[in-house]
């Protein structure tokens, strides 16, 4: 898949999709369905800037719960590596596996990228949050793990 995907814009209705969990079983967007859903993408478990961002979502799912989100992360990685980086990281929140990038693709975060000066196509880190009526209500791409939650609370108003 060398194609670029399109970035969602606000009042688009988020694409429907179902992956697996660290555990196998199937998770939907619709299992969300009327509750405001932060859906963040990330490259690669266990890598030192998607730890910083997640363990940043575990540390403030909470005050996100109360002002009522949810969170899930995405990235291609399988069912073992999302298992061992939740439980090393004690994360509290599912992460769910695209291995080939067909959710990523859907939510404009997956295209070309450049890492130790070598370009190749891959997940992009983004956040697009879904309301409670499935539309895009928020979209971040090109984000910088650190911080990265902080400034998604304030432009929630979290």
């Amino acid at each position: 898949m060398s194609e670029l995907s399109t970035q969602l814009i606000p009042g688009q209705r988020a694409p429907q999709f179902s992956l697996t969990d660290a555990s196998g079983s199937a998770v939907s967007l619709s299992d969300y369905a009327g509750k405001n859903v932060v859906v963040y993408f990330y490259p690669k478990a266990a890598t030192p800037g998607c730890t910083t961002e997640a363990c940043d979502f575990r540390d403030n799912l909470n005050s996100l719960r109360s002002a009522g989100y949810e969170v899930i992360g995405i990235s291609p990685d399988q069912g073992e590596a999302l298992a061992s980086f939740s439980n090393a990281e004690s994360l509290n929140f599912p992460l769910l596996s695209d291995p080939d990038f067909v959710v990523a693709t859907a939510y404009g975060s997956f295209g070309e990228k450049e890492f130790g000066g070598k370009k190749f196509s891959g997940t992009l880190r983004s956040t697009v949050v879904v309301d409670t009526q499935g539309n895009v209500a928020l979209t971040e791409y090109n984000v910088d793990a650190s911080g990265h939650v902080a400034r998604l609370r304030d432009a929630l108003g979290v």
